[in-house]
């Protein structure tokens, strides 16, 4: 982490920020001595922006640039308009569906992609579960849900899209914070590409930066990045295997304990359960803890590890309950939701099941 004074508001607001951005793993060092006004998105001039220049000396003082360098490719970074129109929250109409959000990533053509993909990199998969302890289906599921294993990598340029959300995040909640985040990211893409020898420019991700066939953002390529085919240097856009490496690593580094089960479906047993839902998540209670407010369905639900209550709600249908475990908080480290990490699961069920038809898989 970069030596700097503290500035406690921001580092208030980064601390909000993480628990804001849902859709990718959110682990940027802090340039704290970058200030973070907000601009008006429609006016930005990189070649004459204060903030950028003060972002060059950071860059400069902090990690060896030369101010040319930078100069030369904030003269070639073009505002992003479509990144700031997909970033923005989509507003709220209808109320939250699991069923309907596990239909878009449990589904044929995925499952299909799936076993194609599982049944190519079969050995590297096999190598990640031994070494990390991480089972094929997780990893296989995270790939499948990101990406559709490799399909929908996205084209857009990453220092554009980090420079635009950086330096011109729209006007909406939690701004400055945001575009704090999006700097830190774009420090991490310039040292990534520096440290790989490639050009910046050539770092094609989605349209909030993320990157390669499991969409890391650049700070996590550098934090968890494994270079798990051997070919010397950590490429998740072209390589699968670091991709299944790099994957497994991540949610190692993120409390995946090896063996243990991730979900339990649950029997609520009073009408608040919300008092008791892991909003942090992790993994606080015992079985006994939560007896007074859910217990679990299957009568052989371990009782060693603890749990947090999840709820996965159907709009205007009941709301299902789960008990989970660390592992399963360990899948929504990568993307903060109990949607996304139960998705995951499923998706990889069901391809390891379409794969294994005589031994439906758990």
């Amino acid at each position: 982490m970069p030596s700097t004074q503290a500035l406690p508001r921001l580092a208030a607001l980064l601390i909000t920020l993480a628990s804001l951005l849902c859709s990718m793993p959110v682990f940027a060092d802090d340039p704290k001595t970058i200030s973070v006004n907000v601009v008006d998105a429609a006016s930005i001039d990189f070649n004459n922006s204060k903030e950028v220049n003060e972002f060059i000396d950071y860059m400069v003082t902090r990690h060896a640039f030369t101010r040319a360098e930078l100069e030369l490719v904030f003269s070639k970074v073009q505002f992003n308009a479509q990144s700031i129109q997909l970033i923005k929250p989509a507003p709220i109409t209808k109320p939250k569906n699991w069923q309907a959000y596990r239909a878009r990533f449990v589904e044929p053509i995925r499952i299909k992609a799936g076993v194609e993909f599982w049944n190519k990199y079969a050995e590297a998969l096999n190598r990640a579960e031994k070494q990390y302890g991480i089972p094929a289906q997780i990893i296989v599921g995270i790939i499948g849900v990101e990406t559709v294993f490799g399909k929908n990598v996205g084209k857009f340029r990453v220092v554009d899209v980090l420079s635009t959300l950086g330096f011109a995040y729209p006007d909406i909640a939690n701004k400055e914070a945001r575009m704090a985040y999006f700097r830190g990211e774009l420090e991490q893409s310039l040292l990534y590409a520096r440290e790989s020898g490639i050009d910046p420019f050539s770092l094609l991700g989605s349209y909030a930066g993320a990157i390669g066939w499991p969409q890391f953002m650049p700070s996590s390529i550098r934090q968890y990045g494994v270079d798990f085919d051997g070919a010397g240097k950590i490429d998740l856009r072209n390589s699968p295997e670091d991709a299944i490496g790099s994957v497994a690593n991540f949610l190692v580094q993120h409390g995946w304990e090896t063996g243990l089960p991730m979900a339990f479906p649950a029997t609520i047993t009073n009408d608040r359960p919300e008092l008791m839902i892991a909003k942090e998540l992790n993994a606080t209670y015992t079985l006994q803890q939560l007896a007074d407010v859910a217990v679990p369905t299957q009568k052989n639900t371990p009782t060693q590890p603890l749990y947090g209550l999840i709820d996965l709600q159907n709009g205007e249908n009941s709301t299902e309950y789960w008990l989970a475990t660390h592992n399963f908080f360990a899948i929504t480290k990568y993307n903060r939701s109990y949607f996304y990490a139960m998705s995951v699961i499923e998706l990889g069920k069901a391809v390891c099941t379409a794969r294994n038809a005589n031994n439906p898989c758990q």
